[in-house]
Parts: C-alpha cells; structure tokens; sequence
C-alpha cells in the first residue's frame, strides 16, 4: 500500500506544525473579520490558511522546493477567483475589497506555514491584525476630513437642454462660455430626448475647478430663451 511505504515520521510532523500554524494564525486573522460581519469570516480565512498550507506542503514532499514555487503562483491567482467571489457592487459603490484582501494575506499565511516559515507567517499575520485594526481609526479621521474641491481632481460635465433647432448656436455658446473661465472642453456630445429636444454635454479636461465658477456658467445658460434646463456633475477620478 503506497500509504504506509511512504509515511514518514519526521515529514508528517513537518506537515502537522505547518497546518496548525496555518489553523491557529488563520483564525486569528478570521476572528477579526467575523467579529465586523464580513462576508468572508473565521471560516472561510481558516479554510483560505489550511488549504493553501496544504498544496505548498504537498509541492513540497512530491516536488521540492523548485516546484513549490510554482505551487504558490498558483494559490496566488487561485485565491483572486474567491476574492472576486466576496466583491459586491451597489450603484456607485463597491464593497468587500478590504474583505477579498485579506483572503489573499490569509493565503500567504498559508503560504508561508506550507513552507515551514512560521514565524514568518506569524509575523505576517500580525500585520495583517494591525492593518485592519489599528489603521481603522486613522481612516476614519481622514473620512471626516472636508473634501476641498479645488484641490480634487474630477471629471466634470456641463449639460443643458435645449430645442434641436437652436442645438447648433447653443454648442457654441457653450463651449465659448466654458473656454472663457479658463474651462477647456474635450468633448461634446449630443444626445437626443425627444423629437423636438436635444442634450448637449460637454466634458472638461480633466482638472481642479470652483463649483461656484461652474455654477456661474449653468446659470448664465439657464437665462438663454432656447434653454429648457442647464446643470452640471462631476466624478471623482479613482
């Protein structure tokens, strides 16, 4: 039985420190998570631990330590189809990043346990702690931080409505208002509302600006007769 001719005791015992490390310091980092009801919690970061311990381990035994190498490439891409799994997108936002992160160190813990570098995955694990421990407080005094628009580079976007018939004359006089608060357009495009109705929108190159300067421009636009309605937006570039 290829089972019993190949145990050996001094390589199991290898194996068994590198999955309790794996176990102890993946529920260490999965208690946290747990703890702040995220979607991937204390099971799901032990398992990430355990298993990634488990193939570099066995790469290890079958291959040596050349092939354990590749072994880890692919936990690493691996465990970037389960991060992708705990991402959720809800409108304009978009949540679980830190969460599918911390899976991704829950690996190298793993990783490193597979190897038999407790220590270093000890030491990785304690970071992992403190970055989503101690640095929560910082982030959220710099949440609360105003944001100062002129110093925040955004795309932003000025539209106005207006008849089809008057569309070319208002084109201009759109971007010749913008130009002249020192606003330069990088694009216009018409979009079609109605059979009689049309949208001009014209984007800014992407710059710093003054809402109250934008506004100024809606608002001398909104006084033309042909002009049914005039606004403006902006996004923050990520």
């Amino acid at each position: 039985m290829r089972a019993t001719s190949t145990f050996e005791l001094i390589p199991m015992m290898d194996t068994i420190i590198a999955y309790l490390s794996a176990f102890v310091l993946g529920t260490l980092i999965g208690a946290e998570r747990q703890y702040r009801q995220r979607t991937a919690g204390l099971r799901t970061n032990v398992l990430v631990a355990v298993g990634a311990a488990a193939f570099v381990d066995l790469g290890v035994k079958v291959a040596g330590t050349t092939e354990a190498v590749r072994v880890i490439s692919y936990v690493v891409s691996g465990i970037g189809f389960l991060g992708a799994g705990v991402i959720m997108k809800e409108g304009m936002n978009v949540r679980g990043l830190n969460t599918a992160a911390t899976l991704w160190c829950s690996a190298a813990v793993g990783c490193c346990s597979g190897t038999g570098n407790i220590a270093e995955a000890a030491l990785l694990t304690v970071f992992v702690l403190a970055g989503n421990t101690l640095l929560r407080p910082l982030v959220n005094m710099i949440n609360r931080i105003p944001i100062d628009d002129r110093a925040t580079e955004a795309t932003y976007e000025v539209s106005i409505i207006s008849s089809r018939e008057a569309m070319p004359q208002l084109r201009d006089l759109l971007v010749e208002r913008l130009e002249a608060a020192k606003y330069p357009v990088s694009d216009v495009v018409i979009v079609d509302r109605s059979d009689e109705t049309v949208e001009i929108v014209a984007t800014l190159v992407s710059t710093a600006v003054h809402p109250h300067e934008i506004e100024a421009v809606t608002t001398f636009l909104e006084k033309q007769a042909t002009v049914l309605n005039a606004s403006w937006d902006s996004s923050t570039k990520t």
